[in-house]
């Protein structure tokens, strides 16, 4: 598969704290993975690990402390020197619908100002849009002098995703996009990555802490933990038969709909202390029911395992 995207140790590190005392965070912490052309790559993990500032660093939003951002072939700092044309190529979608439009503008107007901005087929305009629209489920004339509030959160979401279309780009990220959307309408959206994939050759980094629609739409997933890739490889082998610890603890806290299958012991994976963030081994070892003293000490190698990278000293251990 031709490469689109490549992320090469990528790290950035944030000071928090008070005045009196301050310490630095490293948010991400050399973090690498490919995105080939018309792949949906995702990147998945509990709240505070690392995937959203991933993109946003990705997209431009944050400085890197360290590593690089390649895209096209060209580094990120290349693109700069064209950012509006790294914006047409480069598209996002975030959580929350409701915030990525203009309250006071009406959704065709917000669309027909996306299409001056990146200079898109001024003439004919209206029927491009609705072009769009339609590959999304819509229509412009359910569009049409309607404000982002009088749209359902599903219609907005859909709206979201075509305005980001608009552009032709060749990348999407899409940052926890069905989590503020009804438990009804969530897999049409997630269906609607696989279909841009398969229509567009559209690639999508999809950012999410669900692995039930990760496991549904995407072809490779990584794993994070406190800003590492603790597991990364192709998705049923990720999520089937996982390697790591913690992949392991996230997907044995999916419940499943059957009364006779009842989880036997406490899960604990959510943890937003940053007391973790500091120790100098495995991130996870405080609260991994295989740790060794080795893991309290020093960081795991990176190893490859039946075509998954994992991050973990067991296999270390076994390769040794």
């Amino acid at each position: 598969m031709e490469k689109l995207l490549e992320v090469k140790n990528l790290s950035k590190v944030f000071t928090v704290g008070t005045l009196l005392f301050r310490v630095k965070i490293t948010a991400v912490d050399n973090v690498s993975f490919q995105v080939g052309k018309g792949e949906i790559f995702t990147l998945a993990g509990e709240s505070g690990c690392g995937k959203t500032t991933t993109a946003r660093m990705i997209l431009g939003f944050e400085e890197p402390t360290a590593g690089e951002i390649i895209f096209e072939g060209k580094s990120v700092r290349e693109w700069k020197k064209n950012r509006r044309d790294f914006l047409k190529r480069v598209q996002a979608v975030f959580q929350n619908p409701f915030e990525s439009f203009n309250p006071l503008l009406t959704v065709d107007d917000i669309f027909f100002e996306t299409v001056r901005n990146h200079k898109i087929r001024t003439k004919g305009a209206e029927s491009y849009i609705d072009e769009i629209l339609k590959i999304v489920g819509l229509s412009f004339e359910e569009i049409r002098g309607r404000y982002p509030s009088e749209l359902s959160g599903g219609q907005l979401q859909r709206a979201s995703i075509a305005r980001a279309l608009l552009s032709e780009p060749s990348l999407l990220i899409a940052d926890e996009p069905v989590s503020m959307v009804d438990a009804s309408l969530r897999m049409s959206i997630v269906n609607l990555f696989g279909e841009l994939k398969q229509k567009m050759n559209l690639s999508v980094i999809y950012i999410t802490h669900d692995l039930a629609t990760a496991y549904y739409v995407s072809d490779k997933i990584a794993i994070m933990f406190k800003g590492n890739v603790v597991e990364m490889g192709p998705v049923e082998e990720v999520l089937t038969r996982s390697k790591h610890p913690y992949t392991r603890l996230l997907c044995e806290s999916i419940p499943e709909p059957d009364p006779e299958k009842r989880w036997e012991r406490e899960i604990s994976i959510a943890d937003t202390e940053y007391a973790e963030y500091l120790r100098t081994g495995c991130k996870f070892a405080g609260r991994c029911p295989e740790a060794q003293e080795i893991c309290r000490t020093v960081v795991p190698p990176e190893i490859s395992v039946d075509g998954v990278l994992v991050k973990c000293h067991i296999y270390g251990e076994k390769r040794g």
